[in-house]
């Protein structure tokens, strides 16, 4: 299965008073990797359709161990399903070459100017299927 690989960078305002990273500050690297791989990499491949317009319909994360400041993190993402108008990521996030986090996200290509929901074109499906095992 290919997978993409970012490094995420945590801050020190990321922790909670337990010295832990705060669960919704997972959201923002997880939404960091995301956008490395629908923006960057997608526009570099010549994909730019994603840039119009995507969001997210749903997320699900298990929290496997807790993250404290500093660590060395990264998230590895792949496609773990493509629809007509939806497709899913699957993450998994490491501190300290440990897993932490387990997630998965379910997004949908969304047109800005109607505010509708859109299918997924020939070549996001095409950029997209690179990622799937």
């Amino acid at each position: 299965m290919a997978r993409f690989k970012v490094d995420v960078a945590l801050r020190w305002s990321d922790m909670d008073t337990f010295g832990h990273v705060n669960n919704n500050k997972f959201m923002v690297l997880l939404e960091e990797a995301r956008v490395a791989m629908m923006f960057t990499a997608a526009e570099e491949a010549g994909v730019s359709g994603f840039r119009r317009g995507v969001v997210v319909a749903r997320h699900e994360v298990d929290f496997l161990l807790p993250v404290t400041v500093p660590a060395e993190t990264a998230v590895e993402l792949w496609i773990d399903r493509i629809g007509n108008s939806s497709f899913t990521f699957a993450y998994e996030l490491s501190a300290d070459d440990k897993l932490a986090l387990r997630a998965k996200s379910v997004m949908v290509p969304f047109n800005v100017e109607t505010q509708r929901p859109r299918r997924i074109t020939a070549t996001e499906r095409a950029f997209l299927e690179q990622w799937t095992g």
